[in-house]
């Protein structure tokens, strides 16, 4: 295992001088944007049963609307770092969350597949950018020892985007109709924008990353292992999540509201295991993604055998999302570390790697969906998220003494 693997903070080595104070409403912002993008992002997952009536497609169709913004995202992550490459990242973060406010409107106006669409493409692109710069940033606002944590709060975003927006987004559905919950993500993204505008300091072009530089990067052994380890865990992941909501409804025989609940609990308990998973990527990224790979797995099986039990249904998917909060603080820790001297380039192939994941595990799950009925989710999970929790622990990176 090379020096880059280690996990006790990131190595200086060809990066540039690191910050000494630490600029925590800078990190905010960020963390709000991360909120922002995940809310929209995951709202079908919650009106997958409503948008695909009202649009007059099946389910597992109306699920290719995460494989959309999912496949845009993976080419936007890595693409966006070169592109504005000689653009100040302050103004790049702007513009990216003005897509999202764009994104959300569009959906609120879809009154068809292929419109809904349009708008999933544009919060692909916001999604990829912002995504692939967002540990690059953290990096240059906070001293080196507050990284990982920087990164938790950050990756906060996505826990608490998961508290909300899968139950509020269930719950205004019912009431309202699904694209009240598009009008609900149109506010918070206004919101975020106004919050960035007065935190986020100014921030020269730095990594400068290019075509040479992505490819000089997919050499390093570590580099590569966590894509490949990002392509497992989160595809099957994301197949069971994208599609929890018809086994609840059409296995477990839920109602809309016990739906809501249930989901909440999958929220609040991702919020959860984000701030464990963070705990422990600060001593071990690879320890913290083989916890909630190894659960995960667990929590499929579960569901295939017994999700029609009311109570085994929802203490697993609540289970699901504090095992889920180890992935984005454990993977975009090891990725920053493995790569500090360009953490833009490494961070938009970690984002490639992860959005091809979800498409995967959206277009997977969907067809077992479709071909086999609701069990295809977590089936999926189960082989795939086995697979990645295997991968990691046995070459994921560990502390330089154990090397």
């Amino acid at each position: 295992m090379s020096s880059a693997s280690c996990t006790t903070c990131p190595s200086t080595a060809g990066a540039a001088p690191a910050p000494t104070e630490a600029h925590w409403p800078a990190v905010a912002a960020l963390a709000l944007g991360v909120f922002g993008l995940v809310t929209a992002e995951f709202l079908p997952a919650s009106l997958l049963t409503a948008m695909a009536a009202d649009l007059h497609v099946s389910e597992g169709t109306a699920g290719q609307t995460v494989t959309a913004t999912a496949l845009v995202a993976a080419v936007a992550a890595p693409s966006l770092p070169l592109l504005t490459r000689n653009l100040d990242r302050r103004a790049v973060m702007l513009a990216l969350t003005v897509l999202l406010v764009l994104s959300n409107g569009l959906a609120v106006a879809a009154t068809s597949l292929p419109a809904l669409l349009v708008a999933r493409v544009l919060l692909g692109v916001a999604l990829g950018g912002f995504w692939s710069m967002s540990g690059a940033l953290a990096l240059r606002l906070v001293p080196p020892d507050r990284f990982a944590r920087a990164m938790a709060l950050i990756l906060t975003g996505v826990s608490v985007a998961t508290v909300c927006a899968a139950p509020i987004g269930a719950w205004m559905g019912e009431q309202w109709g699904w694209r009240s919950a598009f009008w609900a993500a149109g506010g918070v993204s206004l919101v975020t924008l106004a919050f960035q505008l007065a935190t986020l300091p100014a921030l020269p072009p730095r990594d400068r990353p290019d075509l040479r530089v992505l490819a000089e990067l997919l050499t390093r052994p570590d580099v590569r292992v966590a894509l490949l380890a990002v392509l497992l865990v989160i595809s099957g992941h994301f197949a069971g999540f994208t599609y929890i909501r018809p086994l609840m409804e059409n296995v477990t025989h839920l109602s809309v509201g016990a739906i809501t609940g249930v989901l909440l609990g999958y929220g609040v308990g991702g919020f959860f295991g984000n701030l464990v998973g963070g705990a422990i990527a600060e001593r071990s990224e690879r320890r913290a993604i083989v916890a909630g790979g190894s659960l995960v797995a667990l929590l499929a099986g579960v569901l295939l055998v017994g999700a029609s039990s009311v109570a085994v249904t929802a203490v697993a998917v609540v289970l699901w999302g504090f095992a889920f909060g180890a992935f984005p603080v454990g993977f975009q820790t090891w990725i920053v570390r493995a790569a500090p001297d360009q953490a833009e380039g490494a961070g938009g192939l970690l984002v490639a790697a992860f959005q091809v994941a979800i498409a995967s595990g959206a277009i997977g799950g969907g067809l077992l969906v479709d071909h086999v009925g609701a069990h295809g989710g977590p089936l999926f999970a189960l082989g795939s998220v086995t697979l990645g929790a295997l991968l990691v622990w046995r070459h994921g990176p560990r502390p330089a003494r154990q090397a």
